[in-house]
């Protein structure tokens, strides 16, 4: 035994024991997953740049070269109907070629659609350039990057980082909105374009450098999880990305989904982004003032979305959902009477309890399908994401339909907040499946 003892001392005291391999993980403060998120967030901010442009560019594009609100609205809405529909195909894309590659060609497009809007002069080409090459780019960056992001590198947490990397659009609209807002004032559209191009372009080496495509790349078990391979590159995405979407076409859940969230696009980013900025200017109020109020609703999203992340992980997904869209309706029903050439204590009011529930509902979707879909889920996800920007582009077209035949926009507010109350119902219906776990996590979360 004393020989054993004194022989196992001696191999502890051996320098070249100390070579041996030893877990990763226990040997590092911060979880590399953690710093993938926040590239992913830094990612995301520059990707949706361009998103705070098309509510500011309306009455300028309108001014400049005749075109009518409902050309300008319909650009707008193929930018976002391709931001959707682009975005279960990304999610394949990156199994098949990787999170990186994907994403800073993505970044490059962005780029190149806004900087070509600077020289265009006829209707076809704010199609072109905002619309698709915009709608190409933005939309591989869309949520369902989040959701492979998170799928591949968390197990714990999911819905807190969800919700992060959810608000980092909203972090994009606040840090670019009053600057876009007073570059339009100042110096025209233009520039403003070339200053989100330019966005795009500086996180594209940061994403390049830290964006790693699995945990396995770097030798680590995703967060709060145990470690697993690295899968062989999935061949074929286009037609994964079309089976996923028949197979979940089969369930219920999936239009219950598909429709609550399309509600959730047509009130958000159709809406408000896209015709807030216009309606309150019609009211007499400058637009760089509105632009302000909509940075406000970028502040309160991140708290609202992280929080209901936070929440996610804790309560249950559908009555979550039944409660944020419950609220929204009620509050657009109110935001035709607070309209007024200046901010007022009730439009601020609007303002932050708007934002709180601007995407609020995006942790509760994305865990309500990894509860019905699993591996499958981000690919699920960016479906439904599709019929949220379905909504969007429908009421971005739409509305500005509406201001020219009615002349204002009250209408449209009072139409949103019908479907808002909806799309409540619909949440409170979507059954519940039975939780799966991983590595004891649910999956639900």
């Amino acid at each position: 035994m004393t020989q054993t003892t004194e022989s196992a001392a001696a191999r502890d005291d051996d320098p070249r024991a100390a070579r041996t391999p030893t877990p990763r993980p226990s040997r590092r403060r911060i979880h590399r997953a953690w710093i993938v998120a926040a590239v992913t967030f830094l990612t995301i901010i520059g990707g949706a740049a361009f998103n705070s442009l098309p509510g500011l560019l309306i009455d300028p594009l309108h001014t400049e070269f005749g075109w009518s609100r409902g050309e300008i609205g319909l650009a707008v809405s193929l930018d976002m109907a391709l931001y959707g529909l682009t975005a279960p195909f990304a999610a394949a894309l990156m199994d098949r070629f990787g999170i990186r590659r994907v994403v800073v060609v993505a970044l490059s497009v962005v780029a190149a659609g806004a900087l070509a809007s600077v020289w265009m002069t006829a209707a076809w080409q704010l199609m072109l350039y905002w619309g698709l090459l915009v709608g190409l780019g933005t939309g591989s960056m869309a949520t369902a990057f989040s959701a492979t992001v998170v799928n591949r590198w968390f197990i714990a947490r999911r819905g807190l980082v969800t919700g992060i990397l959810t608000a980092a659009g909203a972090s994009g609209q606040l840090v670019f909105l009053p600057l876009c807002a007073w570059i339009v004032d100042e110096h025209g559209w233009r520039p403003a374009s070339v200053t989100v191009a330019l966005a795009a372009l500086v996180v594209a080496p940061f994403t390049w450098l830290l964006l790693h495509d699995h945990p396995a790349d770097v030798g680590l078990a995703p967060y709060g999880g145990t470690y697993v391979e690295k899968p062989a590159p999935a061949r074929g995405a286009a037609r994964r990305a079309v089976r996923v979407l028949f197979d979940a076409a089969r369930t219920g859940p999936f239009w219950l989904l598909a429709g609550t969230f399309a509600i959730c696009g047509a009130s958000t980013n159709g809406l408000i982004r896209t015709h807030f900025v216009p309606s309150a200017h019609d009211h007499g109020m400058p637009i760089t003032a509105a632009a302000s109020l909509l940075a406000v609703i970028g502040v309160f999203d991140i708290i609202g979305t992280v929080f209901s992340g936070w929440l996610t992980d804790r309560f249950d997904a559908r009555r979550l959902l039944a409660s944020y869209y419950a609220l929204r309706g009620v509050s657009l029903l109110f935001l035709p009477m607070l309209m007024a050439p200046s901010v007022h204590p009730p439009m601020v009011f609007f303002i932050v309890f708007y934002g709180l529930d601007w995407v609020a509902t995006v942790p509760p979707t994305l865990a309500l399908c990894r509860e019905q879909y699993g591996e499958d889920s981000a690919i699920v996800f960016g479906w439904v994401l599709a019929s949220h920007q379905v909504g969007a582009a429908a009421v971005a077209f739409l509305g500005g339909v509406a201001r020219d035949v009615f002349g204002s926009y009250d209408v449209v507010w009072y139409a949103a907040g019908a479907l808002c109350a909806m799309a409540a119902l619909m949440a409170l219906v979507i059954r519940r499946r039975p939780e799966v776990m991983t590595d004891g996590v649910p999956l639900t979360r």
